[in-house]
């Protein structure tokens, strides 16, 4: 059993967004900018125009397969080697995975797998095709599944919500990066910790009130910048 502390970090868009793949609050930097989201990101859309939804996630693995992780990724996996380092993210990138992190939860899916329409458990890596594209489409069935992008869309569960919270409660230090506080159940999540262990928020725009949240240390910088600084603090 391992004595290492355990540090449990929450990410959202904002770790990614050096990388080069856009928050939701930039959306005119491109991600959004050709979609309405009720028309590809909730839950009736599947349902409404399940080819639009295909294409859609489609166009966004070719847009952002090249992605490469940054800094800050780099710096969580580095953490590993002092610390039991278990990462929660609501992004649906690979880049935590790409920089070496071993232990990574993901809320909201993930962009590179698809999974079956019914059922959550079956979850498969999409095929590349002949021309190096990541493309699923409407009909399309993986080992007899009829699958869907494996992407919780608004409206729907979040099946590892509660594997979440079991791992909060376990944290000796919780970090959370790049996430606006703002899209729930995520962000109720650093309600878990237990009161008196150190949280660490890095983000450029914080939204986390300090009077309801004494445990809370806000790092108000980039998340590159931002784990530089917090590497430093664990390091004393």
């Amino acid at each position: 059993m391992s004595n290492k502390k355990k540090i449990v970090v929450l990410t959202g868009a904002g770790i990614s967004k050096e990388s080069g793949i856009p928050t939701f609050r930039d959306a005119v930097d491109g991600l959004w900018e050709n979609y309405d989201i009720n028309d590809v990101c909730t839950a009736e859309a599947i349902k409404r125009n399940p080819e639009l939804v295909h294409n859609f996630y489609n166009e966004l693995r070719a847009k952002y397969k090249d992605a490469k992780p940054n800094e800050a990724h780099k710096l969580l996996y580095e953490l590993e080697k002092d610390y039991d380092v278990e990462i929660i993210t609501q992004n649906v990138d690979n880049l935590h995975e790409q920089a070496g992190s071993t232990k990574v939860l993901h809320l909201h899916g993930e962009i590179m797998k698809c999974r079956d329409t019914g059922n959550t458990n079956y979850i498969f890596d999409i095929p590349c095709d002949e021309e190096g594209n990541y493309n699923t489409y409407h009909g399309m069935k993986i080992d007899g599944h009829t699958v869907r992008p494996h992407i919780v869309f608004f409206h729907e569960d979040v099946p590892n919500i509660t594997k979440a919270a079991s791992l909060m409660k376990k944290a000796d230090i919780c970090v959370v990066i790049g996430s606006s506080m703002q899209v729930y159940p995520a962000a109720g999540l650093i309600d878990y910790v237990n009161v008196g262990n150190p949280i660490y928020y890095i983000d450029p725009f914080p939204s986390i009130d300090q009077v309801s949240y004494p445990d809370v240390q806000v790092i108000d910088e980039v998340a590159t910048k931002g784990m530089e600084i917090l590497t430093e603090k664990l390091k004393k």
